[in-house]
């Protein structure tokens, strides 16, 4: 195992890689070895925040059709990923990883409501913080959520873990000639208007000097070797 490359990181898995090859619901052994790839970076002193997507149950307006007010579609988004987080912080804490689930939406009987103050304390006590509930607003993404929490807690680095590989030139799924990118510039997601991350996060993480790498979750010890300073995926500063 190598040195890592940060000290302190926010990592971003997106709910259809937590699903496993389905993308659906959870797939408890792809999260259980996500876990433990996690697990290997805290061991090595790396201060870890998570956000999980929710699109393995609920993505908000895309999956509200126009048939659900966008506020309320976009808050069972919020609390899709209140579940999986929960569920990776239960997988967490089996292959003993402290960790603790905070969410931007009140609700103290599930986890505990988020400040500034209380996450530094747990993240500098070598815990593993899984905010959840996104912004807590509706008409912002996760990526803007993960945005934000890495500028609010200093990460040095953005990390997204999704069930594709990187940025391509085109959909590899329906263009056989798509080329993967291995690095981008955010002026050039914004300038061309492309979906890699959305604009509000693209923005906030430019602005923020923070650099993102979009990489593949499975094998999830690419985790480890992202941490540790490997160019895997794509690049995004």
């Amino acid at each position: 195992m190598g040195r890592p490359a940060y000290k302190r990181v926010i990592l971003k898995l997106s709910g259809e890689a937590l699903g496993g090859e389905s993308g659906r619901g959870l797939d408890f052994n792809m999260m259980k070895k996500a876990a433990l790839a996690i697990k290997a970076c805290a061991d090595m002193g790396v201060e870890m925040g998570l956000v999980t997507g929710g699109g393995n149950y609920w993505r908000g307006a895309k999956d509200g059709g126009g048939k659900m007010e966008r506020s309320r579609a976009d808050l069972m988004g919020m609390l899709a990923t209140v579940m999986n987080s929960l569920a990776l912080c239960e997988v967490l804490e089996q292959v003993g990883v402290s960790a603790r689930v905070m969410t931007m939406l009140d609700m103290p009987r599930v986890a505990e409501p988020y400040s500034y103050g209380r996450a530094m304390r747990h993240l500098r006590l070598g815990r593993v913080v899984l905010f959840a509930a996104g912004s807590g607003n509706p008409y912002f993404s996760t990526d803007s959520a993960a945005a934000l929490k890495a500028a609010e807690i200093g990460a040095e680095a953005l990390l997204m873990a999704k069930s594709i590989d990187g940025v391509y030139t085109a959909d590899p799924k329906t263009d056989p000639t798509a080329q993967r990118l291995d690095h981008i510039g955010y002026g050039e997601i914004l300038s061309k208007d492309l979906k890699v991350i959305d604009a509000a996060a693209t923005s906030l993480l430019r602005d923020n000097a923070i650099p993102t790498m979009i990489f593949a979750l499975d094998p999830p010890e690419n985790i480890v070797r992202v941490v540790c300073g490997e160019r895997l995926g794509t690049l995004v500063d």
